[in-house]
């Protein structure tokens, strides 16, 4: 069963339309809302025709193979979002999982847009700013998505390669409120995030910093001690990894710069 595009991206006077590096897998069939219930960290049952829901894709551990947006395309069809280089992991991590599952997955060669403002497509928070996104089979004429890098750092939303691997858990990204229902039934990894949750901490969050000039990869200082690292940069904000004692608005230290964190 294929699914179809949920709507094609038209440029409109509300806002500048920009590309996104997308991957997209289907997964269709008659149990594809049992099989996904299963398989993912949020809820996608209750999920409407043209609703959209963050959600992850855990190892049994709970490490990330891929982050998620989730998309009811009809009654049977759902639409997983995903970056453009975790497609294939999606699709064959679910393949493995599906045993007798009555469902198809397949990755869908779309091409993937965001217009900033109104417009068709489902609503996309990870800017700050009100914006929608769509994907359709035709390519059309957008602006370079770098041009949004200051608008997500600013937004503090992390993304695959930057802010997320396989080494970063969940709630040291902030993904446990967002991307995790804890009401729903089993998953891989749900029992270490669950106990995570209730009984334990990190020791480490992604936080948002002030500084001019910061690069990817320079550590960040706390007095004499090293508590964490940059990970994306633009201006005057970075966002990084850093130790959960360093206070909200503490003075640190970015490859020699004064720094000042924003969040905690």
């Amino acid at each position: 069963m294929n699914s179809r595009p949920y709507t094609e991206c038209v440029e409109t006077a509300t806002g500048t339309s920009y590309r996104l590096d997308r991957g997209y897998v289907s997964v269709a069939g008659p149990e594809a809302e049992e099989f996904l219930e299963r398989m993912i960290s949020n809820e996608v049952a209750s999920l409407e025709t043209g609703e959209a829901r963050p959600a992850l894709l855990l190892t049994p551990k709970s490490r990330i193979v891929a982050p998620l947006r989730v998309v009811r395309e009809g009654p049977e069809i759902f639409l997983l979002l995903t970056e453009l280089e975790l497609a294939e992991t999606v699709a064959s991590t679910l393949m493995r999982a599906r045993f007798a599952a009555k469902c198809e997955i397949e990755v869908k060669a779309y091409s993937g847009y965001l217009q900033l403002g109104g417009g068709d497509g489902i609503p996309n928070r990870d800017y700050g700013v009100e914006a929608r996104e769509s994907w359709g089979e035709d390519e059309r004429e957008a602006a370079d998505p770098d041009e949004l890098e200051a608008l997500r750092i600013e937004a503090g939303t992390p993304v695959w390669g930057k802010e997320l691997d396989e080494t970063i858990l969940p709630a040291e990204a902030g993904l446990d409120e967002t991307h995790v229902s804890f009401t729903k039934g089993c998953y891989p990894g749900q029992e270490p995030i669950a106990r995570l949750h209730y009984r334990g901490k990190v020791n480490r969050s992604l936080r948002a910093l002030e500084v001019e000039g910061a690069q990817p990869g320079e550590e960040i200082h706390y007095g004499e001690k090293v508590v964490g690292r940059v990970t994306s940069a633009v201006g005057d904000r970075a966002l990084g990894y850093v130790r959960v004692e360093v206070p909200a608005g503490a003075e640190v230290s970015v490859g020699g710069k004064t720094a000042r964190t924003l969040s905690a």
